[in-house]
């Protein structure tokens, strides 16, 4: 893990453990996502459409065996569908966008059920640039949740209410390979989601992207020479 991140993520979660330095918690927090958010966008920025449905690394259980693309849509419809699904119980920023239609996506869902020629398909067809918006607008509706957030609501836990909910959503697909999310979130409290997914869900995930990235450079030079 990047030692940067890594330290300021142990920072945020010492801080917003106590009242009295919760708020400077989450202000760690607020800038940690930017600094992640910001390698995203330069990859956004920088790498062409095709770069986004390659996969450098081939299949495996890795998250960097994985699509550019879909380590974008990943990150970002989990926080969606955590923040407002589970947490605010409101509309999620992809329904209220229209962003299916925007990205021209194929599913609703995290990706999770995702892999090899399936994933490779699902990333050809989406467009990046709403893609990106679409990740633009999540960050910044979680960041005003953030914001909003007091001490004592990091100890909110979940009821199988709140599940039934997740399942009617029809967010997570069937699959075993992410059915388990549900209960993953549903076993933690508020602060629990904080790191999982609001913060080390990032850093694992634009790690990833990095190593995509800088593998495709790589290639990409092989090929040139």
């Amino acid at each position: 893990m990047d030692k940067q991140w890594s330290e300021k993520n142990k920072r945020m979660q010492t801080l917003i453990a106590k009242e009295a330095t919760f708020a400077e918690g989450i202000k760690v927090l607020l800038e940690l996502r930017n600094d992640l958010f910001s390698q995203i966008e330069s990859i956004v920025k920088t790498f062409p459409p095709a770069a986004f449905w390659q996969m450098p690394f081939g299949d495996g259980e890795a998250n960097h065996n994985a699509t550019l693309a879909w380590s974008m849509w990943h990150i970002f419809r989990i926080e969606d569908i955590v923040c407002h699904t589970l947490i605010l119980r409101d509309k999620q920023v992809f329904v209220e966008g229209g962003w299916k239609k925007k990205t021209k996506s194929a599913i609703a869902m995290t990706g999770n059920e995702l892999d090899g020629e399936a994933m490779t398909a699902f990333s050809k067809k989406l467009d990046i640039k709403a893609a990106f918006d679409y990740c633009k607008a999540v960050m910044d509706s979680t960041n005003n949740f953030l914001k909003r957030l007091q001490f004592s609501d990091l100890k909110k836990k979940f009821t199988e209410d709140d599940k039934a909910r997740l399942v009617k959503s029809g967010c997570v697909a069937v699959d075993e390979s992410a059915a388990w999310l549900i209960d993953f979130w549903l076993g933690k409290n508020v602060k629990g989601l904080i790191q999982m997914p609001f913060s080390r869900h990032w850093i694992m995930h634009v790690e990833a992207m990095r190593k995509i990235k800088n593998k495709l450079k790589i290639l990409e030079s092989r090929r040139t020479k």
